[in-house]
């Protein structure tokens, strides 16, 4: 059950970590070749669509997975503990960072309502892409760096 948890809570915060750099290093940079309406519609259609049970089992499956997995290893201890906690640590902050920069930003995009009907479209992006596109490469970050603990972790288990 010890490496079982510890594979399912790698593989998840991998899918999370690649999805967030998937952010950085092509959604962001492409939509920031667009339009203002092209920007604020598409980044209002993706928040909307993300919310799907898909993606909250992985980004909360993680979170749940990194700590059943530290759960079952307390009293192993050692190396392979500490990079689990580690990732928790990590995780958490990827978590944090979501919950109080993404998603309020995400949260006042919508509510500047539908493009055809938002008078300032420069305006709306201006307070949004910069300071999303800057949090979303510290939990890319974060993300990155939980999934490599947790890799670090597999690798000290198996040579324990």
């Amino acid at each position: 059950m010890r490496t079982i948890s510890l594979a399912a809570a790698t593989g998840v915060t991998g899918l999370m970590a690649g999805l967030f750099f998937a952010y950085s290093c092509s959604v962001m940079p492409g939509l920031a070749a667009v339009d203002d309406r092209t920007f604020v519609g598409t980044m209002q259609s993706i928040n909307r669509r993300i919310l799907n049970g898909w993606f909250l089992a992985a980004f909360l499956g993680a979170v749940l997975l990194i700590a059943l997995a530290v759960a079952l290893h307390l009293t192993a201890g050692g190396r392979v503990l500490a990079w689990m906690v580690a990732a928790l640590v990590l995780y958490g902050a990827t978590l944090l960072i979501t919950m109080r920069c993404n998603v309020p930003l995400n949260d006042r995009l919508d509510a500047a309502g539908p493009v055809d009907r938002i008078a300032d479209l420069a305006a709306v992006r201006e307070r949004f892409e910069a300071t999303w596109v800057r949090w979303n490469l510290v939990r890319t970050v974060t993300s990155v760096a939980a999934f490599a603990c947790l890799v670090a972790a597999l690798v000290s288990r198996r040579a324990a």
